[in-house]
């Protein structure tokens, strides 16, 4: 049949891919590794644990750039003092007069805080006068320092090592001021060189109460920090920090417990850049400033609490001082003392014989300044002058703040010549005329601090803008820093300004106390009296701080002149019996000291009939009034 069915076509197979077995894995595609990722940081951050952050915050704080700066002012402190700690029991800088009693200073006040603090001002010396310990600037703020040991070998290691110290706090305050004006580390460091190594400073070196400055420009250095002020970038409030400026005014505070010798110039500086900042500040508000700038009720908080704390200072030492003018009118200074005391303007070129680089060359130009060359040698460094004069062309400061500060030094020179400026009216005299207190600072010459000062920010600004410069040169080099060589030449002023504050000061021994001093019935007269040996007998007091008639200070009261004349003829009926109206009951002629002055008589006269009892020792003779 031709209609049979023809056979189904068949379907194509399908081609099966082969199915891989369920237990093998994908091959993962291949990666290109990045060769830097070992060593990028890893993003999974764990939480530190309560030691680690311990341990990193004690590093930052050991290794912040405040803490490293201490580091370094102490160790330049202790080479450039050098030998002052190297036996410190035995020596002193300078000389045995002003630091013996100054060694005396801080053994009182440590004494009172530990016994009664009602008798601090009415010290064991000058008996039986009232309020002695206000004969002279009182370095109160070190008394804490006196708390620890007693005797002359505690007095001596207590102020030798408050000797370096003020040296160290003098570079790091002035360091930390010119960071917080705008200034680079180096400029900065060029700055707290200056101002705690200065050649004039070595001829005060037995001078504490002068040399302890580094507070002024800490204290400045803290309100600037706290008003959000620069020198560079002027006054920015969102970076005030009423802390810091609560913090100024205490440490203002201290710094004037030291003495109103150097405390008083800075209350009145204070003042007035109070007074200036105010203006300023409201005639900008109203004025300049499209938007007045805040300063909050926080800040104006600590500046009125620390004000007042820094004043109530400053007013409570200050009764002690007008009840001595009360007490001896003939205490405050005159117009004589102050002319003897001001250098012409050769003194800020001349050296004191105590520096090493200058020293024997400005000998003849001391000689010219006459018997008070260790007030009128008050050259701030040749190498500071050229400096701050370099900061007058070029400078991180803007053009009119250099001329402001080259104003101050300006006005700081004439104040500090006294009647060598146009017999100082106007000038230095103007101020002993109207200001409160003024008159009882009789060294014109020391304001020379503010000199100092201002020439070292101008230094700081010139040095400041060269180490920027360098790095503007080498930007294009590669690695972009300054080569070596430029890098060192940033440090030569530095090394300069250091080198210029090198010094050969004397560190003589101080004589060991007299042991029969050491077990006399107080109150007691050591004879010979005079002004150097009576500062001998103030520090040898310090191991009982027993009544002494001796002493010595800015001014001699006149029972002590008194004494000194009646005692020439001791023993004798007219002296014993003034001895005896006072309340003395020992008198110690001492052997050795006593030969050749008017004293000697005593070691070998009869003491018959005046009811009084001698006996003679190996070191002294030692008569009993009682």
């Amino acid at each position: 049949m031709n209609g049979t069915d023809a056979a189904p076509a068949k379907e194509p197979t399908a081609v099966k891919e082969p199915v891989a077995p369920r237990h093998a894995a994908p091959e993962p595609e291949p990666v290109e590794e990045d060769a830097f990722a070992r060593f990028s940081p890893d993003t999974e951050e764990e939480t530190p644990t309560r030691v680690r952050r311990t341990l990193r915050g004690t590093r930052f704080v050991l290794l912040h750039e405040w803490a490293l700066a201490a580091y370094a002012s102490l160790a330049l402190a202790v080479a450039m003092t050098w030998p002052t700690l190297r036996y410190p029991a035995y020596t002193i800088p300078q000389d045995t007069g002003d630091p013996t009693l100054q060694a005396w200073q801080m053994a009182w006040s440590g004494h009172v805080l530990k016994t009664d603090w009602s008798q601090l001002w009415h010290s064991n010396s000058f008996y039986p006068e009232k309020y002695s310990f206000a004969f002279s600037d009182t370095l109160l703020g070190y008394a804490p320092a006196g708390l620890f040991g007693t005797g002359l070998e505690a007095a001596l290691v207590r102020y030798n090592v408050m000797y370096v110290l003020l040296h160290a706090l003098a570079f790091f305050g002035a360091y930390v001021l010119l960071r917080q004006l705008g200034s680079g580390k180096t400029g900065a460091a060029v700055a707290g060189a200056a101002f705690a190594y200065a050649p004039w400073r070595l001829a005060q070196a037995g001078h504490m109460h002068v040399m302890s400055v580094g507070g002024i420009a800490l204290a400045l250095a803290m309100l600037a920090r706290g008003h959000g002020f620069s020198l560079r970038h002027g006054y920015r409030p969102e970076l005030r920090k009423p802390g810091w400026a609560l913090a100024g005014w205490l440490v203002a505070a201290w710094q004037i417990s030291l003495g109103f010798g150097i405390g008083l110039p800075f209350a009145y500086v204070l003042a007035g850049i109070v007074l200036v900042s105010a203006i300023t500040y409201f005639v900008r508000s109203r004025w300049v400033w499209s938007e007045p700038k805040p300063f909050g009720w926080k800040l104006f908080t600590a500046d009125a609490v620390g004000g007042l704390v820094f004043a109530a200072v400053g007013g409570l030492i200050a009764l002690a001082y007008f009840k001595v003018v009360e007490l001896h009118p003939y205490a405050e200074r005159s117009d004589w003392e102050v002319d003897f005391y001001s250098p012409p303007i050769l003194g800020f070129f001349t050296s004191p014989a105590q520096s090493m680089p200058w020293g024997e060359a400005h000998s003849g130009a001391r000689e010219v300044l006459g018997g008070a060359a260790g007030e009128t040698s008050l050259l701030p460094g040749f190498v500071l002058y050229g400096l701050a004069f370099a900061g007058l062309v070029m400078s991180a400061w803007t053009l009119r703040k250099r001329m402001l500060l080259f104003s101050g030094v300006v006005l700081s020179v004439i104040l500090a010549m006294g009647t060598k400026f146009f017999g100082g009216r106007p000038g230095y005299m103007t101020l002993y005329d109207i200001l409160p207190g003024w008159s009882g600072i009789r060294t014109p010459g020391r304001l020379v601090i503010w000199t100092t000062l201002l020439l070292a920010i101008l230094a700081a600004g010139a040095v400041t803008a060269f180490v920027e410069q360098a790095k503007t040169v080498s930007e294009d080099r590669v690695p972009s820093r300054p080569h070596p060589l430029l890098r060192l030449a940033t440090f030569l002023p530095l090394l300069l300004v250091v080198a210029e504050g090198l010094n050969v000061t004397e560190h003589p021994v101080v004589p060991l106390q007299p042991p029969s001093m050491a077990t006399a019935q107080a109150p007691m007269l050591v004879l010979p009296s005079d002004p150097l040996m009576d500062m001998k007998v103030m520090v040898w007091s310090t191991d009982r701080l027993e009544p002494i008639v001796n002493g010595n200070s800015g001014f001699t009261p006149t029972t002590l002149n008194e004494v000194r004349e009646l005692t020439k003829t001791f023993p004798d009926q007219a002296s014993v019996n003034r001895l005896r109206e006072l309340g003395v009951k020992t008198v110690l002629v001492l052997r050795e000291e006593a030969k050749g002055t008017p004293y000697e008589p005593a070691l070998t006269a009869p003491a018959d009939g005046l009811g009084v009892q001698r006996v003679d020792a190996p070191d002294a003779v030692v008569f009993t009034l009682s």
